[in-house]
């Protein structure tokens, strides 16, 4: 299945359907008076975070949502039938905005949890509510109330408790299918990585958290270069971030690793400037096929930056991957008792 994350849809609400203009004409009560009905309630369109999706694509090939009008009033007092909503079910993580004006109408992060998008059109009432001691004959009643439309930007943000974020070729999608269930594609070429991947890291009785491997990113990401706005996106759901940086460049644009966590730090900061405060963890990764001394530089250069050691891992070897799991674990233990 294709990851979609982003759609524009137009939902359409059912008109309420018209009161009745009608009297009762029975044998002994010829002259029985208005007995119109109230037209129904038309259906409202619903949004509704649905655990089981985890793409946008099922709302890809289709673009009008339009729920049932209301029933008629009738004679004898007989409302009309009420329409049922229109359900549209969406990922948890599905952000709502309003296409015109840009405004956010709901973000559905919970189960189940929904949001009604546009409501159904009240039912007209009948000619029985018009009755006066100076009219007993009314023929008023009013018609339903129309129908409403709104145009639709639905985004779909991965929720994760831990986000892997690097340059292409950092060795993200590796490390994932290590300390996870996750099983994404892996390859030795930058860009293996073309939607995100979700996997979950158990911790056995402790309980489990939630790592999402995104995209390779690069500079100019925050300005939309590359797949850049489409990928950061996900980066803002993550409650703590692991910056991914390879021992040696590999040909990259920026070969030295303090550069390339500078780097990408600005893009996410110019992005968003709350992830410049999300809790971090720095990684210099791929030791295994690093020489001793770009390790070792890269450990002395982080340590003078950020006052403290970052961690060395091979996901190949499994160097290091309990010691980054422990640290993960205890950073989203922290941000759930803060």
């Amino acid at each position: 299945m294709r990851f979609v994350d982003e759609v524009e849809i137009t939902c359409i609400s059912g008109k309420g359907g018209d009161g009745a203009s009608s009297f009762l004409r029975e044998k002994h009560r010829p002259h029985g008076g208005p007995d119109g009905g109230d037209g129904g309630r038309g259906g409202s369109v619903i949004l509704r975070a649905d655990p089981g999706r985890t793409t946008l694509e099922h709302l890809r090939g289709r673009r009008v949502y339009k729920a049932k009008s209301g029933g008629p009033g009738r004679g004898r007092h007989m409302h009309g039938r009420g329409a049922d909503d229109y359900v549209i079910e969406v990922p948890v993580g599905t952000v709502v905005l309003d296409r015109e004006t840009g405004a956010q109408l709901a973000d559905l992060t919970e189960p189940d949890a929904f949001a009604v998008v546009v409501r159904g059109g009240g039912g007209g009432r009948g000619n029985m509510h018009f009755k006066t001691a100076g009219n007993r004959t009314p023929r008023k009643f009013e018609p339903g109330e129309p129908a409403s439309t709104i145009e639709l930007a639905l985004e779909l943000k991965l929720l994760a408790d831990v986000g892997l974020v690097g340059f292409p070729n950092a060795g993200k999608s590796t490390l994932i299918s290590v300390i996870s269930n996750a099983r994404p594609k892996v390859a030795d070429y930058p860009f293996t990585t073309l939607v995100p991947n979700l996997g979950v890291v158990s911790r056995g009785w402790e309980g489990a958290f939630v790592v999402a491997d995104i995209p390779g990113l690069v500079e100019g990401a925050s300005e939309g270069v590359g797949l850049g706005h489409q990928f950061l996106r996900h980066v803002e759901r993550c409650r703590v971030l692991v910056h991914l940086v390879a021992a040696s460049g590999y040909g990259e644009p920026v070969e030295d690793p303090v550069e390339r966590y500078q780097s990408l730090r600005g893009e996410l900061s110019r992005f968003s400037p709350e992830l410049s405060e999300r809790p971090e963890l720095v990684v210099v990764s791929k030791i295994d096929v690093a020489t001793e001394h770009e390790v070792e530089d890269a450990v002395a250069r982080f340590t003078e930056l950020l006052g403290a050691p970052p961690l060395l891992l091979s996901s190949l070897r499994g160097d290091g991957t309990k010691a980054l799991t422990e640290r993960c674990w205890a950073l989203v233990q922290e941000r759930d008792d803060g």
